[in-house]
């Protein structure tokens, strides 16, 4: 269950992690659309029966510009009853920067689970030549370099929409987000649909009645996450977890899957609201 608490794609989803949603550079028709989403969490099935039933929600903010970078702020509450009276209750929150060339990252996160203590990551990377350089402050300072083919969760996103954009259909990328102790590395692999035309009717919510979402397409994307270090000693295949979504062209996130392997939770988009950007000069 302890991953269900982790960001992704920078996570968000997860969620946005990844996972953040927003970032990298100039989309092709234009700048990443500053927003905040709000997505009701639900428990779509459980494979183990660990889980009776979930909810919850995530608040996702994003904000900034080619020129200052881009800022995601996520905080995702869960509870998680696996019956018997046995209930987990956690409250996820991220903070993290981004420049727009990926060179530079600065996260904060902070994991509650119950009524334990808060635990905390704190630290930046940055960028030199063929390595990242990362520094954690929490939980413990410590200082370590990674491979420079590594990329920060807001490119990621940028990496996924060029691809789907040069009509690729996979996408493997080793993904540095800060997330549990802050020394995680995740290989991903991304399988990119067809794209979805704006005009075709789906299910609707908040964002595909927006007026700056209307013209724009998307695409059905899941991502798999593997823990890096275990594929490279045991040549490990099954993913920690996936998250399958709807990506908009201008970094916005919709119809979010979350697959935890033992039970599956949907994010379902209550609320969009675009934010004031300030054009980069």
């Amino acid at each position: 269950m302890v991953h269900l608490f982790r960001t992704s794609l920078g996570v968000m989803a997860l969620v946005a992690a990844s996972v953040g949603f927003g970032g990298g550079a100039q989309a092709a028709n234009g700048p990443f659309l500053a927003h905040q989403a709000l997505y009701d969490l639900s428990l779509v099935k459980s494979r183990s029966n660990s889980v009776n039933s979930a909810r919850g929600r995530i608040l996702y903010n994003f904000t900034g510009n080619a020129c200052e970078g881009y800022t995601s702020e996520f905080r995702q509450v869960s509870e998680l009853d696996s019956g018997e009276g046995k209930v987990t209750l956690s409250d996820l929150r991220s903070n993290s920067w981004e420049d727009a060339a990926g060179k530079s990252y600065r996260f904060k996160i902070e994991t509650r689970m119950n009524e334990a203590d808060a635990g905390r990551v704190d630290g930046s990377a940055e960028r030199d030549g063929d390595h990242i350089n990362v520094k954690l402050k929490l939980p413990a300072p410590k200082t370590f370099t990674l491979d420079g083919k590594i990329v920060f969760p807001t490119e990621q996103i940028q990496r996924i929409i060029a691809a789907a954009r040069e009509g690729k259909s996979l996408l493997e990328l080793s993904v540095y987000d800060g997330s549990d102790d802050g020394q995680k590395v995740y290989n991903t692999l991304t399988v990119i649909g067809q794209p979805i035309p704006a005009d075709r009717a789906t299910s609707s919510d908040p964002s595909t009645a927006d007026e700056h979402m209307k013209s724009l397409k998307r695409w059905p994307v899941t991502v798999s996450y593997f823990d890096r270090d275990a594929q490279q000693k045991e040549g490990e295949q099954t993913p920690v977890y996936a998250m399958a979504f709807e990506l908009y062209e201008n970094g916005v996130s919709r119809q979010l899957v979350l697959d935890y392997n033992d039970f599956v939770i949907s994010g379902a988009m209550g609320k969009f609201d675009v934010r004031d950007s300030k054009p980069c000069n």
